[in-house]
């Protein structure tokens, strides 16, 4: 598992598709970064977007994305996305994301995902995500 405390730790490698011609990422692939380091710190917690949608009839919609964007990461840079849970509530949460290159932080995203059943409705987060959420939500 990839946890440290309220911190998930995701790796990804820049490759020539994440790239414009001049070999900088292209902005929108960060967000593509950021989801996967949130589907993975779910998955490191013990459960996935597919048991959720199969076992509950709900997934997570992106609500509100801020991205502010530094410094720009290049082709071959192995980036790190951390990634921490700021706000948890019954059908919604937040989560402060930080994309680095060594020490050097290029991205910071903060997200707002709602929970919501396959008509696009507000549903409550399944009590099983809370529980393992929980312990690592960030301390304010």
């Amino acid at each position: 598992m990839m946890l440290d405390g309220s911190v998930h730790n995701f790796a990804t490698r820049i490759y020539y598709e994440d790239t414009d011609a001049g070999g900088i990422v292209y902005y929108a692939n960060y967000l593509k970064f950021a989801e996967r380091a949130r589907t993975e710190m779910l998955r490191d917690l013990g459960y996935d977007h597919s048991r959720m949608t199969r076992d509950h009839g709900l997934m997570f919609a992106v609500r509100r994305c801020e991205a502010d964007y530094r410094r720009p990461a290049r082709l071959d840079d192995l980036l790190t996305i951390r990634t921490r849970v700021s706000d948890l509530r019954g059908a919604s949460m937040a989560m402060e994301q930080q994309i680095m290159r060594d020490d050097e932080l290029l991205v910071t995203v903060k997200v707002k995902l709602a929970c919501i059943d396959q008509d696009g409705r507000p549903g409550r987060i399944p009590a099983e995500i809370l529980e393992r959420v929980q312990p690592h939500l960030k301390n304010c």
